[in-house]
């Protein structure tokens, strides 16, 4: 029997790097989570200890800051620059693969202006890129993924849930109108590297969201597909969707304790239970049948997105 090093990569995770641009009497603030991680040929370091080949992740983490001086711009603008310098720094180093979060900030109104340098976190919603360099120099294969998680969003009606199998487990009763919650995870991946990264970003989540809510949904898997589908229908630079999207219960509370009525169609202001466990999480992918795939692209992204 014979042992060896399979797959494997390394690097610095979680970089928190603040960016303020102070050029004009009106700051601009950039908060990103900046994570590296490096494949090559390593094998010396695991079964050796040989580190002669081994970027340490405290220089990844240092290039990190130096390049946020230049200037960050957007999320994959500044994940592209780093996975080609990254990629391309040793001979023995054969890909890189950049992950950024992007913490969104917006001004504090005084006296119904925006203030020039104070801000406020709009909430949970965080931005993402993913980058991978696969090679170096000019004949890198290079992959940007965009995204967003936790863009929480509800319906308090539209949504639809019956037709589904019963055995002798099932309790869950069939509806024709229910509340639809969820929380969107969502990366897609781009056909090329040198796009209007800001604006392509700002039209996919316009047309994710705007989807959501115009779709009549019978069932949380068909909204998924719309979503997907309005995007690569809206957006031929985009080659492919993936969406996790864990279903946010709402249940009709009962009152009847109370002596009270809580049932749809008769009384105007309905009461419920938001359950946040155990739910369910519906993940797929919508994909182009004329683009070539790209699982590089994917790869140390877990699950679907």
């Amino acid at each position: 029997m014979a042992i060896r090093l399979g797959a494997n990569q390394y690097g610095k995770a979680e970089v928190r790097v603040v960016a303020v641009d102070r050029s004009g009497p009106s700051h601009d603030l950039v908060d990103l989570n900046v994570s590296t991680s490096l494949r090559g040929d390593f094998t010396a370091a695991h079964t050796q200890g040989d580190n002669a080949h081994v970027l340490s992740t405290d220089a990844q983490k240092n290039t990190v800051f130096a390049f946020a001086r230049d200037g960050i711009g957007s999320p994959e603008a500044f994940g592209l620059r780093l996975a080609r310098h990254l990629a391309g720094s040793y001979d023995w180093i054969s890909g890189a693969r950049v992950a950024v979060e992007s913490y969104g900030w917006e001004r504090i109104a005084v006296g119904g202006q925006p203030h020039g340098h104070a801000f406020r976190r709009p909430g949970g919603e965080v931005r993402t890129a993913v980058v991978t360099a696969d090679g170096s120099g000019d004949d890198a294969d290079v992959h940007v993924l965009a995204g967003l998680t936790d863009l929480v969003v509800l319906k308090t009606t539209g949504s639809e849930f019956r037709g589904f199998p019963r055995d002798r487990y099932t309790t869950l009763a069939e509806t024709r109108d229910r509340v639809l919650a969820t929380a969107v995870t969502a990366r897609w991946r781009y056909t090329s590297a040198g796009l209007d990264w800001d604006g392509l970003f700002d039209g996919v989540r316009a047309v994710l969201v705007e989807t959501f809510a115009a779709t009549h949904s019978l069932a949380l898997q068909q909204t998924l597909y719309a979503m997907g589908e309005a995007v690569l229908e809206r957006f031929p630079d985009v080659a492919e969707v993936r969406m996790s999207m864990p279903n946010r219960h709402h249940f009709l509370q009962d009152l009847s304790a109370y002596g009270l009525s809580n049932t749809p169609g008769v009384d105007d202001t309905l009461v419920y239970h938001a359950d946040d466990r155990p739910y369910g999480l519906i993940e797929g992918a919508v994909v182009r049948d004329d683009v070539p795939p790209a699982e590089v692209a994917w790869l140390g992204t877990p699950g679907f997105c």
